[in-house]
Formats: structure tokens, C-alpha cells, sequence
């Protein structure tokens, strides 16, 4: 009779030596899978880096059940990660890249980090466990108020989308934080100038250690603050967002997005971004105040 699998598992993989008895290869933690073994490239000591390298080898095994079920026994892990998977093919296809390359798009990026951060605290759940209290749990655990209602977004769309494949029949609701108060304050034309000024005015100050000024705060002639003026002075005038300046070049190029000289618009539209998604301009001051020289 042969003998029953012990499943996947961490092993620690003896150092190995040469003749002169000098060690060539350390100790190292492998996955033993059914006669099988998968390194997790773990020394001796990262046992907890190791742990996390067999937790993602156990559920890459996973096969979520595609049929109707009862929600009773229906672990919110299994319809997350069907909608993953939906929701990854339509991304590759939208921004025209292969599996292997769709680490290089934020937006999917994004979108794996929120459905992670939603497997780690629901996946083990059932979807006949969701309901007001766990969702308000989740928001309270999850401390950002707009983050958690994101994620309960998308939460939603998951259970949506398992509904609407087929896969079950009961009703889910999930319960969203309120939204935030919407924005009643901008900056004025004075305070971003103000602001721009001061940055690019400032001098860094340093404590003198010798002379007739030791022990002093004297004013250098670095100026560190001034990248930041240049930073906000693209910002009043594009009304782009914080990372799409950041990621902006001076100059035409393959991958950031380039600054056209006596445009206010940021061009062309970065990779992983869609034409709509692009930061607006309407609200591009255009009064704004005069770069600093």
C-alpha cells in the first residue's frame, strides 16, 4: 500500500562542502512536494521570508471551484481570486501587455496589492460571513477611511462577478464606509507663490564646529528645497497629479511622460494609463504665479 503524501513542506537543505571541508553552498530551506523539490533561495535564518515562500507555493496549488454552491461554504479567497483572474485578463489586454510584463503597469499593480490586502483579511472567511459588522471591522483594522471603502469596492465587484458567473445564488451586500467630506479649500494665487518662494529661497543651515561662529546655525549656500519649486510650479500650471510630475521628463522619451516647453499639459500618456485617466488640466491656474530665476 503506498504511503500517504505529507503535503507541502519546509526542509532544510544541509550546507554543502568541499573536499578541504571549506562550505560552498549554505544552508538553505526547500519546498518537498510529493517527491518534489523547490527551492525558496532562504538561507538557514530567513525562516519567516521561507514560511511566506511555502504560504505562496500552497496557494498558487489552489484551483478555486468554479460551480454553483451554497455561500455557506464558499471561501471568500476562492471568489476573489476567480475575479482576479477575470478582471487581469481584460488589464493585459487594455494595456496590451504579456503576463510576465504586467508588474510594469501601476494600475495593475495596484489593483493585485488591494485584492491581496483584502485576501489576507477576509480569505479565510466564508461569503456567508460578510455582512455590516465584519465589513465596519475591516474599515476600523484597515484605518484609512478611503482606502477601506476602495477595497470594499472591490470586494464587492468580486462577489458581483461570482454572482453574475453563476457560482452562487444568495445575496451578499457589503456595507461601505460614508465617502469624505469633498474638498473646500484650494490653494490661492498668492499661497502657491508663497509656497514656491519659500522653497526656493531656502538655504540650509548648518552648526559651525570651528571658528569664531562654533556653535552657531549658519546659513550655507545649498539650496535643497529648490527641486520642490520647480516641482509645485508644474503642478499649479498643469494641474497634473503628484506622481505624474515625478515621473515626467524634461525631454521626449519611451516610458515617463515629457513636459512640452510653453505647454501647460503633461505629454504623452504614460504607459499603464489610460487617455482618461490623465490628470486634469482644467483646473490649471491660469494665473499662475511666474517661475522663480
Amino acid at each position: 500500500m503506498p504511503r500517504r503524501s505529507k503535503g507541502a513542506r519546509l526542509q532544510l537543505k544541509a550546507a554543502r562542502r568541499d573536499k578541504s571541508g571549506k562550505i560552498t553552498h549554505r544552508a538553505t530551506w526547500i519546498i518537498r512536494d510529493n517527491g518534489r523539490d523547490i527551492g525558496t533561495g532562504c538561507v538557514a535564518d530567513e525562516i519567516t521570508a521561507a514560511e511566506q515562500a511555502l504560504k505562496d507555493y500552497i496557494a498558487s496549488k489552489h484551483i478555486p471551484k468554479r460551480k454553483a454552491q451554497d455561500i455557506e461554504s464558499i471561501p471568500i479567497g476562492d471568489v476573489l481570486s476567480i475575479y482576479l483572474d477575470a478582471e487581469l485578463a481584460k488589464l493585459r489586454d487594455q494595456f496590451k501587455v504579456a503576463e510576465d510584463q504586467e508588474e510594469t503597469i501601476p494600475g495593475i499593480r495596484k489593483f493585485k496589492k488591494r485584492i491581496g490586502r483584502l485576501n489576507d483579511w477576509w480569505g479565510a472567511k466564508m461569503l456567508a460571513d460578510v455582512d455590516g459588522e465584519q465589513c465596519r471591522q475591516f474599515a476600523k483594522e484597515r484605518g484609512n477611511k478611503g482606502g477601506s471603502r476602495r477595497d470594499l469596492e472591490d470586494l464587492r465587484a468580486a462577489i458581483n462577478h461570482h454572482a453574475a458567473e453563476g457560482y452562487h445564488r444568495g445575496i451578499v451586500k457589503i456595507t461601505l464606509p460614508a465617502k469624505g467630506e469633498p474638498r473646500d479649500r484650494w490653494l490661492t494665487r498668492s499661497d502657491a507663490a508663497k509656497l514656491i518662494w519659500t522653497c526656493w529661497r531656502y538655504r540650509e543651515m548648518q552648526k559651525m564646529f570651528r571658528g569664531p561662529l562654533k556653535g552657531q546655525k549658519v546659513a550655507t549656500g545649498k539650496r535643497p528645497l529648490r527641486h520642490l519649486a520647480r516641482f509645485i510650479l508644474i503642478g499649479v500650471y498643469s494641474g497634473s497629479r503628484a506622481g505624474a510630475i515625478a515621473a515626467a521628463s524634461p525631454i521626449p522619451a519611451v516610458a515617463p511622460r515629457f513636459r512640452r516647453s510653453g505647454s501647460r499639459h503633461l505629454l504623452p500618456t504614460p504607459p499603464g494609463r489610460r487617455k482618461d485617466q490623465q490628470a486634469a488640466t482644467a483646473g490649471a491656474d491660469p494665473a499662475a504665479p511666474a517661475c522663480p530665476s
